[in-house]
């Protein structure tokens, strides 16, 4: 019934943890597909120990990218559903049931998600659930996710595998996997399901140097997606928006570069006008 997919890079503390969640769930048949996308580290040995334990597919090969290991794991699946499950995080037991259930249930959905908890890389559980997530209960239109009123959670789906084809699998036009694929399904099938169940342990590393920047990349990748709809009548509010966000965002963690790119980023939108103050409180002050 269910594809798991999990691409696997430089994550040996945590990846053992993650296949036997995955392995672990039960009331619904399953495979798990791994391939350990050139990592560095002990990955490979691990999985390779691990699935002469488990008996699940397993794949070590040379550095291709996040989106052409997905797409060739997903290529792999027999399953009806598919979903990913990142190589830090955990599956609580109980998921797949659950979403196939829905899923069976509900046969015009393309894709459901869920909620998350938050977890250190220790170990330790966050009980609160994000309110970003919640919102979407219980479901999500693509206009929402198109303006950034509602988000899903990634780590949380599970795709319909005629509905993942129909829309090309994973666009290889763009280094971030999620946001392209929703608007695509939601643009095509209609909304999205969201469920108030928590389907992800979602591990939360430490800050590095490189988050700045990576956040700064996420949002001109998001840009780009959204430039593919050019022709939609919410694109230029959809630009909008998503500039406000990065504003909100650099406002937050460098003020000076939220100063100079103020020009870049700057619209008349509600959603700018009630952000701009933020650049003048102190970051102490301001939530993240």
């Amino acid at each position: 019934m269910v594809s798991v997919l999990m691409p696997s890079y430089n994550h040996a503390p945590f990846v053992e943890e993650a296949v036997r969640s995955a392995m672990g769930q039960k009331g619904v048949d399953f495979e798990l597909l791994v391939i350990d996308d050139g990592s560095t580290d002990e990955s490979p040995k691990i999985l390779k120990n691990l699935s002469e334990e488990l008996g699940f597919y397993f794949l070590s090969r040379e550095n291709r990218g996040l989106i052409p290991t997905l797409n060739e794991l997903a290529g792999m699946a027999k399953g009806k559903y598919i979903c990913t499950l990142a190589s830090d995080d955990i599956m609580p037991l109980g998921r797949l049931e659950i979403q196939v259930r829905y899923m069976e249930e509900h046969p015009e959905v393309p894709a459901c998600f869920g909620q998350i908890k938050k977890i250190s890389p220790n170990g330790k559980l966050e009980e609160k659930l994000d309110h970003r997530f919640l919102r979407g209960v219980p479901s999500v239109s693509f206009e929402e996710l198109f303006l950034t009123k509602k988000e899903v959670h990634g780590c949380t789906e599970l795709i319909r595998k005629t509905a993942f084809d129909c829309v090309g699998g994973y666009n290889q036009k763009f280094k971030i996997e999620d946001y392209p694929m929703w608007l695509a399904l939601s643009n095509k099938f209609g909304n999205l399901s969201v469920l108030p169940d928590v389907f992800c342990y979602y591990r939360i590393l430490p800050n590095d140097k490189n988050m700045h920047r990576n956040l700064t990349f996420t949002f001109t990748q998001a840009l780009d997606v959204v430039k593919e709809y050019e022709g939609n009548k919410f694109y230029k509010k959809a630009v909008d928006n998503w500039n406000a966000c990065w504003f909100s965002f650099l406002a937050y963690s460098n003020k000076k570069e939220a100063f100079l790119k103020l020009p870049k980023l700057c619209s008349f939108s509600w959603r700018f006008i009630y952000r701009l103050p933020k650049i003048f409180i102190p970051k102490f002050f301001l939530k993240y």
